[in-house]
């Protein structure tokens, strides 16, 4: 799956999935940068791999984050976006809000979804298209989730996350004309650093690492093929079926369904 000379971009990737696919990314020696509002969870980045700090609920800081990446890589092969909002303050005035009825959920949730994720997804994706156009190649990945399909957490989940699927479908029917692919990408249950802080309330017997999704993404990249997969909502357990590869600890996680999540 190697991706030398490739250069990738993944939102929201100083931490959680993003951070996993953009460690993936990197080994499979594609040139990574990885923006966020913080700094990466790991500090020794190699050589091939750029952390920007970047706010993209902040269009200036956004335009400036992909001007210095054009400016120093000339050009734009994957966008991972990964970025996203609306998970914080889940404990409110000693109330669990997760999980509450729209009439009760904080307006700001709402706000954050469909800002820092949803709206960051498709201006990342503007940015990065005129290179990708320009080469008539490139991969556009939106990770998303299963709460598109079925009511999972609250309703501002759902919306958002059903939006970032039909932003895809959109975006692949007006790109591939010009060559280039828009999947959007659902992982299973994912150990990053939140989950793993609850980890002994988990059943992690079929979750996979951040790095997995990477590998699904670099698996797509790789593939010349890859435009027969435009438009679609890909599985990543099932990417790695196809596609032949396993999680980093040796594991095949088991694809879900809407009946499983």
């Amino acid at each position: 799956m190697t991706l030398e000379g490739k250069v990738a971009i993944v939102t929201g990737g100083t931490k959680g999935v993003g951070l996993g696919v953009a460690r993936e990314l990197a080994r499979q020696r594609a040139r990574v940068f990885l923006t966020g509002r913080s700094a990466p969870e790991y500090e020794n980045l190699d050589d091939r791999t750029t952390a920007i700090r970047c706010d993209h609920r902040d269009d200036v800081q956004v335009d400036a984050a992909f001007r210095r990446i054009l400016a120093e890589a000339v050009t734009i092969d994957i966008l991972v976006n990964s970025a996203w909002g609306g998970y914080e303050r889940m404990m409110e005035d000693g109330s669990f809000t997760w999980p509450k009825p729209f009439w009760e959920q904080p307006l700001w949730r709402w706000d954050a979804m469909l800002g820092a994720g949803v709206r960051a997804a498709y201006q990342a994706s503007r940015l990065a298209a005129p290179s990708m156009i320009e080469r008539r190649s490139g991969l556009i990945v939106n990770v998303s989730h299963w709460a598109a399909q079925k009511r999972i957490g609250n309703v501002a989940y759902g919306v958002s996350k059903a939006a970032t699927d039909k932003m895809t479908s959109d975006m692949a029917a007006e790109l591939r004309t010009h060559g280039i692919a828009v999947v959007s990408l659902y992982p299973g249950m994912v150990r990053t650093e939140k989950v793993m802080e609850a980890a002994e309330w988990l059943d992690l017997s079929n979750s996979e690492s951040p790095d997995f999704i990477g590998r699904a993404i670099a698996a797509l990249a790789a593939d010349p093929d890859v435009l027969r997969h435009s438009g679609k909502v890909l599985v990543a357990a099932r990417v790695a079926k196809e596609y032949g590869f396993t999680d980093i600890d040796g594991k095949s996680p088991r694809p879900l369904t809407t009946d499983d999540v």
